[in-house]
């Protein structure tokens, strides 16, 4: 009789084993993935239309596939479907993958039949992370600071305090010695010397007939300099550095993202101005990105970078909750920054693709500029002083192979500047 209850009781023992086996290994197949790698993936083949916590193009992805089944009783079997062929699956009549496609306006989501099992279980896995709370600001950190400002501040003034009254005490002792050596002399019967009527220094100076000359001529001189220097600077802007309607930091688009100048001013490339991109340029980007996450500083915070996206939506007609266009657009308001005179002619395309100029020659380093200014005078001397100095790059074309064959005889060089190619004649830039 022991023996059987024993039996039996092995018996419940390895089922109930095999049920927790089974309950771990299940918890394990769900929890597989690397959502390191995963990460990766997703920015390389998802984050253009989707964000974790942001419905965009596409909905909102953290947590998808627990999501999925408990409210659609799908598994990560349908999950591996709709990313590898989701025009395939709605076409089969899937209820679930008409209804996303619909409520999303057709838009039609990129197949990804190359992602492996794996690749696909380790975006999921990316997927099902906690987001993480953002860091606290570093209050230690923040007071440490300024309290050794504090400190500085205290430091500084104890130290201009002890020299003032130094110097205070330093001028009573004199006084009082002066005052000390008087009475002794008085004493002693010493008779102090008294100043003798002289010229003032500044009537003998006016009774000089050639220092006054020499005055005049000298004033006269350096009045002429500097009415000069003024009006050579009317009309120059060198430092202009007007305030936008939209603020668009250079210093993080150019600079921290590495965008490539002309990608945004692409008429530089084959028209004679640079141009002022579009909205829609901006909204290439910016439909996905919503909010800034880069450095920041005291003035330029979080918040300010993302009230200026938010204006940047407000003029294109965007609405970042529905993620489609509204219809009802603002012009901006840009203030132009760069503005030579009408009678002076200027070429971008000639100069960034023919000659091969960096932007930043003339509009200085603009990857640097939080707010953009005038770097360079932009005057006749500056452009003139650039032809003479500048090479002429020869190499590969046939036009300006043939003239810089016959120069250089003429002038005996082997480079030319830009000013002995007809740099410097006046109908160049001027018509």
């Amino acid at each position: 009789m022991r023996k059987v209850i024993h039996r039996k009781l092995s018996r419940n023992l390895l089922r109930l084993s095999l049920i927790v086996l089974l309950a771990f290994t299940s918890s394990l197949s769900a929890q597989e993935g690397d959502p390191a790698k995963g990460k990766s993936l997703f920015n390389a083949n998802c984050a253009a239309c989707h964000q974790l916590d942001k419905k965009m193009t596409g909905p909102a992805l953290r947590h998808v596939e627990a999501r999925l089944s408990d409210e659609q009783g799908l598994d990560r079997e349908w999950l591996h479907a709709w990313i590898r062929n989701s025009s395939g699956l709605i076409k089969s009549g899937d209820a679930y993958a008409n209804k996303v496609y619909n409520e999303f306006g057709g838009a039609a989501m990129t197949a990804f039949p190359q992602l492996s099992d794996d690749d696909l279980n380790n975006i999921l896995a990316y997927t099902a992370e906690e987001k993480k709370a953002a860091p606290a600001p570093a209050a230690g950190a923040a007071g440490a600071v300024a309290a050794t400002g504090a400190s500085d501040g205290i430091s500084n003034e104890l130290i201009l305090g002890a020299l003032a009254i130094l110097f205070i005490l330093l001028a009573i002792g004199l006084y009082l010695v002066n005052k000390t050596l008087r009475r002794f002399a008085t004493v002693q019967n010493i008779e102090l010397e008294t100043e003798t009527g002289r010229t003032p220094l500044w009537k003998a100076f006016i009774q000089n007939q050639f220092l006054m000359i020499v005055v005049a001529i000298f004033f006269l001189l350096t009045s002429a300099y500097f009415a000069f220097g003024f009006l050579m600077q009317v009309g120059v802007d060198q430092g202009y550095q007007p305030v936008q309607p939209i603020h668009f930091s250079h210093k993080v688009h150019a600079g921290d993202n590495g965008i490539d100048c002309k990608y945004c001013h692409s008429s530089a490339r084959v028209s004679k101005t640079s141009g002022i991109p579009s909205l829609n340029v901006c909204m290439n980007c910016h439909k996905s990105i919503y909010e800034y996450n880069g450095e920041t500083s005291a003035e330029y915070t979080k918040e300010f970078y993302d009230g200026e996206i938010q204006k940047l939506y407000k003029a294109a007609g965007w609405s970042d909750a529905d993620q489609k266009y509204t219809g009802e657009s603002q012009p901006v308001k840009w203030v132009r920054i760069h503005n030579l005179p009408d009678f002076a002619y200027f070429n971008h395309s000639q100069h960034v693709t023919v000659a091969g100029v960096e932007c930043q020659t003339c509009h200085g380093p603009v990857q640097e500029m939080e707010v953009v200014y005038q770097h360079a005078p932009l005057t006749m001397g500056w452009c003139i002083n650039c032809h003479r100095e500048t090479d002429v790059t020869v190499k590969d074309n046939a036009y300006y192979e043939k003239i810089h064959a016959e120069l250089s005889k003429k002038y005996g060089v082997e480079t030319l500047t830009a000013a002995q190619m007809g740099g410097l004649e006046c109908g160049k830039c001027h018509y």
